[in-house]
């Protein structure tokens, strides 16, 4: 799933690094595959492990220092359970027309399927986020977020406030069992619906592929999307009629 991520990532003009960033354990496998990325893209490619689940904003604080490193101009986080055609360049081409911290993919989606994702409500002559709802309970908008993201430096300082006022409700928490912890962070929740219509949060929108992958039956129709894309990104990748190969219908 991720090969795919990594290979847009490096198809970007000046990427310096590219990091992975979870929870699970890295095993000999995931080893391989990191050192055969970086052979094949020729860029650094390593896994920064969380201490603990850290939600899909968490791990970006923790490990801010390293994602700073080299002071970039920009940095994109791309949730790895998600297939796209990733229009990484033209996302990076809004960001340098209007600088703002947090630059959001945003697809369409009929009334009943927006209800499972993150609903964007923007305004259309700027294309900024004016309202974020995740996973609403009523209709609130046919944009949803693709989960694919470009961030400014500055977007982790709302994190930090974020991780403080955790720090903060924590000392003060009765019940230990309910506070998820000061480094948990939800990028959706905690940071997208909360500074809506603030000026911070833009929505770059998209009619490329898209689809999440969260199944076995997602995973082949994401296979399916990747592979009519490599008909014109890729065709040398595809079976051909040879004597004795593979037989296309």
């Amino acid at each position: 799933m991720i090969q795919h991520h990594i290979e847009a990532c490096a198809q970007v003009p000046g990427m310096q690094e590219i990091l992975l960033i979870g929870f699970y354990q890295p095993d000999e496998p995931l080893t391989q595959f990191l050192e055969a990325a970086q052979q094949e893209f020729n860029l650094p490619v390593r896994y920064l492990q969380e201490f603990a689940p850290l939600g899909t904003g968490g791990g970006l604080y923790h490990f801010r220092d390293q994602i700073l490193a080299g002071s970039p101009e920009a940095f994109f986080v791309l949730n790895a359970d998600v297939c796209s055609d990733f229009p990484l360049s033209a996302m990076l081409e809004a960001h340098r027309r209007q600088r703002h911290p947090f630059l959001l993919l945003g697809t369409t989606a009929n009334r009943t399927q927006s209800l499972n994702y993150g609903c964007i409500v923007e305004n259309p002559q700027t294309h900024e986020v004016l309202h974020y709802v995740e996973k609403p309970s009523t209709f609130i908008s046919d944009i949803i977020n693709c989960g694919i993201y470009l961030f400014s430096p500055e977007a982790l300082k709302p994190l930090r406030d974020v991780f403080q006022r955790n720090q903060q409700d924590g000392q003060l928490e009765d019940s230990p069992g309910l506070w998820p912890g000061a480094g948990t962070i939800r990028l959706e929740q905690d940071v997208f619906s909360a500074l809506a219509g603030q000026g911070q949060i833009y929505v770059h929108l998209t009619d490329g592929i898209w689809s999440q992958i969260k199944s076995a039956g997602s995973a082949l129709y994401a296979s399916r999307l990747y592979l009519s894309r490599y008909q014109d990104t890729h065709p040398e990748r595809l079976a051909k009629h040879t004597p004795g190969g593979p037989w296309i219908r």
